[in-house]
């Protein structure tokens, strides 16, 4: 099992990055540095980039299936898997199963051509978190978007109208193109379908032309991320082996034996009290996803009583519109940061984007000539993990 320590060097050394990252692009935007665009041409054999955002944690044979796939519709594309990110808790705000170096690590063995650092979403609104990740497509002239999906009646419908390449907004119990104005379903969608619909709104808000770029995938049976993260956390891998590519076992083994596996279940639970306790009204309403409400609650909790356990942290948090609104608060408290901040990293996203890993240099040059092409005025450099 991992110590807490080792969770908290994670946390720390990625408060350092995200610091150091946000600083850089502001540098690179204030003084429309071009970095490596002026050492790299626009030429007409560019292969063409399949997008794929996906938390791989871990990465299964669901998503395997989703990229096997896309790699057979385009099989002379650079496939490049975005997986998320700083502070490494996930849009749910829990924990990841491992750290992104070792899912970098995965999707390569698997099939990936390079991996990039996505956002750190757990520290974000899913708003907030799939604007970055759009803005990442359009940074990486992204030419197809792999997406898996649900199947769910009257959903070929909204498929139908991205795939045209209209927007499509969630309102409360009902979908809208955004396009036409028309409400194409009403009710709810699933998790994964409702993703996609979100990603269409922010494509759509960042003027990216998505028409005829994603490519649906319906998902496959005998997959479950929760029983996955219960054998993690039970060291029984081999009650989920039909569920997982043989090189994800083999790497998740390794890391549980080295003790740096499983992390889903492990937080800097003092660091979270100890915050809670001592920051003032104004350094808890200050920090992202809070509100002058959420702060007053603390205060009135703490007053009454001190927090000693998570739980008593948890209590404090008020349901909010988000069913994953308490364990993003306590992620956000783990990470200490401030909602003009995050405004400010988002403003800047994604005119640096960080390799976590690739298949090999003729890869890598290929991806730095997509992306650093003379017509992409959103990347100012490309940096190394």
């Amino acid at each position: 099992m991992p110590s807490i320590d080792f969770i908290r060097n994670i946390l720390n050394e990625d408060r350092k990055t995200f610091f150091k990252d946000l600083e850089y692009s502001k540098k690179l935007n204030d003084d429309d540095v071009e970095s490596e665009l002026s050492s790299f041409s626009q030429v007409s054999d560019l292969r063409p980039l399949i997008a794929d955002f996906t938390e791989y944690s871990p990465l299964h044979n669901g998503h395997f299936h989703c990229m096997k796939t896309a790699k057979s519709k385009v099989p002379d594309g650079i496939f490049v898997a975005v997986v998320p990110g700083l502070f490494e808790r996930s849009g749910r705000g829990l924990p990841y199963i491992l750290p992104r170096d070792v899912r970098a690590e995965i999707a390569v063995a698997v099939g990936a051509d390079i991996v990039v650092e996505g956002p750190p979403m757990g520290i974000m609104g899913s708003g907030q978190y799939s604007l970055c990740l759009c803005k990442m497509f359009q940074a990486l002239n992204t030419d197809f978007i792999p997406r898996g999906y649900k199947v769910e009646e009257g959903y070929d419908e909204i498929l139908r109208r991205i795939s045209m390449g209209h927007g499509i907004a969630p309102k409360p119990y009902k979908i809208v193109d955004m396009d036409t104005g028309e409400v194409v379903l009403k009710g709810k969608l699933a998790e994964d379908n409702y993703v996609i619909v979100s990603f269409s709104k922010s494509l759509t808000k960042i003027g990216f032309d998505f028409k005829d770029k994603f490519i649906f995938v319906p998902r496959i049976e005998g997959v479950s991320g929760t029983l996955i993260r219960k054998a993690c956390s039970q060291n029984q891998l081999e009650s989920v082996v039909s569920m997982l590519p043989g090189e994800t076992l083999e790497i998740l083994k390794r890391e549980i034996d080295a003790d740096r596996a499983p992390l889903h279940d492990l937080r800097d639970e003092e660091t979270i009290i100890d915050r809670a306790n001592s920051f003032s009204f104004d350094e808890l309403a200050g920090l992202n996803f809070f509100n002058e409400k959420l702060a007053c609650n603390f205060i009135e909790k703490r007053d009454a009583k001190p927090f000693e356990t998570l739980e008593d942290v948890e209590d404090a948090i008020s349901h909010g519109f988000s069913t994953n609104f308490k364990t993003r608060v306590l992620s956000i408290l783990e990470a200490n940061v401030a909602s003009d901040v995050i405004h400010d990293y988002i403003d800047n996203y994604s005119s640096v984007v960080r390799v976590l890993n690739y298949k090999n240099e003729k890869v890598l040059d290929d991806f730095k000539d997509k992306v650093l092409s003379t017509d992409n005025p959103f990347v100012k450099d490309i940096v190394f993990k």
